[in-house]
């Protein structure tokens, strides 16, 4: 399996609660407004809860890609692919529910089965309380250049066969307060598209529950860095999920070779205290 994603469309990578306001990274969590709006409560490390999921608000039958540009917010409905857009695994070349223009904001939405190619983000975005139900061929995409921006604020994602979260273009990913669930890898710096870029890539305050693979995977000759911080693992006493894979990328399409694994100081920034295991 690749990580392969060809520029927009085609060759893609194969592929209890508690309402106290959480401080991560110096923000203060979002009030999110909306009709039945359930916003995710992580945990600190010395939590026991795990993640409340929300209850949609109805759904909506999607046939075409959504695009957005400015602000959506979705006011917890549920978005689920229909027709061209019924795809539920890893097949290539699936198109996203939504796809968001470069500085486009979408907030309160749950994305349900078939998931498609989830989000494309085509430049800077912002994903608010953003839930994935059951992860088609990935949750979000990340394409803009290397000006970008990326955050991702609440939500979560589910039953992630391969990824949830591609980083084909440049820039940077800025994931908080987010879980996931039944995955495979959380992260992805493309490892062989055929532009390749310098990724860097923040996690704070961040819960999953296995199964999983990989926390995040990166390529050590682009110089990419992937930062670790408050991260809790639930179910994992083995601790078989590697937080940070390297990888040797490529730009010719080839599988991609490991390069180690385990924090460095250079590219997998964090130390054993920012991970909790429960």
């Amino acid at each position: 399996m690749t990580s392969r994603v060809e520029p927009e469309r085609r060759a893609r990578h194969r592929r209890r609660t508690s309402r106290r306001r959480a401080v991560v990274g110096g923000l203060s969590a979002f009030a999110l407004t909306g009709a039945a709006i359930v916003t995710s409560t992580m945990m600190s490390s010395s939590a026991s809860a795990a993640t409340t999921w929300p209850t949609a608000n109805g759904s909506e039958a999607v046939s075409a890609t959504i695009p957005v540009s400015g602000a959506r917010d979705g006011g917890m409905k549920r978005y689920y692919g229909s027709g061209d857009l019924a795809g539920d695994g890893q097949e290539e070349g699936q198109d996203p529910i939504f796809r968001l223009a470069d500085g486009a904001t979408l907030k309160n939405v749950i994305i349900g089965k078939p998931g498609a190619d989830g989000i494309h983000c085509q430049g800077s975005c912002n994903l608010q309380n953003v839930w994935w139900e059951d992860v088609g061929e990935d949750a979000a995409t990340f394409r803009g250049g290397n000006s970008a921006t990326y955050t991702v604020y609440g939500g979560g994602a589910k039953k992630a066969a391969d990824k949830v979260f591609q980083h084909n273009g440049g820039g940077k990913l800025v994931v908080s307060k987010f879980a996931a669930q039944d995955f495979k890898t959380l992260y992805r710096s493309c490892g062989n598209c055929s532009t390749q870029y310098k990724r860097t890539s923040i996690f704070n305050t961040i819960e999953v529950t296995a199964p999983g693979s990989r926390l995040v995977g990166i390529n050590t000759n682009y110089g990419d860095t992937a930062a670790l911080r408050g991260i809790t693992i639930i179910g994992d006493s083995g601790k078989k999920i590697v937080p940070c894979q390297k990888y040797i990328g490529n730009n010719t399409g080839a599988e991609p070779p490991t390069n180690g694994s385990g924090p460095d100081g250079t590219h997998c920034n964090y130390t054993a205290s920012d991970l909790t295991y429960q």
